[in-house]
């Protein structure tokens, strides 16, 4: 008979390889989960990086708490698509932060309209190397005095919005009495909705690509429903002919004006009309009646630059 020793031994390499094969790792302590909501379970408050490996998964998850990155092995290759979560969402996202990088989320819808890759509700979101693809919406939520900071970089959103159901929904919908930062990300084949739609204090919207050329009854390229600060710079816009609304790309406070909007600067940004788009559009259509910095942008035949409402 072999020693216990001996025996353990044998089976701890075993235990490893069993957790390395596992969809979900998480890095700081090598556990590993079938299911991507256990291993969310496990972070219970702490602070931990969760590995995805790549796969296409019918899950979501619920964070209650922590700060949990959700980090994909191999970028664009972690896919999750169609299961929500409390009807909401792929991530329900409530704890004290989040990071999602290099996911894919596809295929949501529920019965309000607001199907997401991911609800944020609570803590600061930052979302990277990631794409939302046909769904009615691809990131939702803030509105909680915990949500202060979100940034969005480098992703892709296409395929998202509607306006069947009594709210519409957008492809990025979010509410924040703080910072919103939307850089190096692609907009584009819009199914209603407004491509980006925020109610927050400041914002810095740069260096993306808004395409809707083959967008579907869509509205605003960029509406900031209840005014805002900061910058919206280096961005290129093409507006579409299959429009809802086409009377402007970037709209400042058609909703209230709970946020002062003096001094937010638009500039170096291009935008075109693709072949058969409804001429005359306002780029830039304010209704707060504050000043805006409306600087140097390149404006194709039939865009006029501003317009006071």
């Amino acid at each position: 008979m072999r020693p216990i020793f001996a025996l353990l031994a044998l089976a701890a390499p075993a235990a490893a390889q069993t957790q390395q094969r596992a969809p979900f790792v998480i890095a700081e302590t090598g556990q590993g989960f079938a299911s991507l909501d256990e291993a969310v379970a496990e972070v219970r408050d702490g602070t931990a990086t969760i590995l995805i490996a790549p796969g296409t998964y019918r899950q979501c998850t619920v964070q209650a708490g922590g700060h949990i990155t959700f980090k994909a092995t191999v970028p664009g290759k972690a896919i999750f698509e169609s299961e929500t979560c409390e009807d909401k969402a792929a991530f329900v996202l409530r704890g004290r932060g989040s990071v999602v990088d290099g996911i894919v989320f596809r295929g949501y819808s529920v019965n309000d309209g607001n199907g997401a890759g991911i609800r944020i509700e609570m803590g600061d979101l930052t979302v990277t190397n990631s794409m939302f693809l046909d769904s009615q919406e691809g990131i939702l939520g803030g509105g909680h005095e915990t949500v202060r900071r979100i940034t969005i970089d480098r992703s892709t959103f296409s395929g998202l919005g509607q306006c069947e159901t009594e709210n519409c929904s957008h492809s990025i919908y979010l509410a924040v009495d703080g910072l919103v930062t939307v850089t190096r990300s692609r907009f584009e084949r819009g199914t209603g909705g407004h491509y980006v739609k925020l109610r927050a204090r400041q914002v810095q919207i740069n260096n993306n690509s808004f395409d809707d050329s083959r967008g579907t009854k869509t509205n605003y390229m960029i509406d900031l429903s209840e005014g805002g600060t900061g910058v919206i710079s280096g961005n290129t816009f093409v507006q579409g002919r299959n429009k809802e609304n086409n009377s402007g790309l970037i709209v400042v406070a058609a909703e209230g004006k709970t946020y002062a909007t003096a001094g937010l600067r638009v500039e170096g940004n291009t935008a075109t009309l693709a072949p058969g788009a409804p001429t005359n559009p306002a780029f830039v259509a304010d209704l707060s009646g504050q000043r805006i910095q409306l600087g140097t942008n390149t404006l194709g035949p039939g865009i006029r630059s501003f317009e006071r409402r």
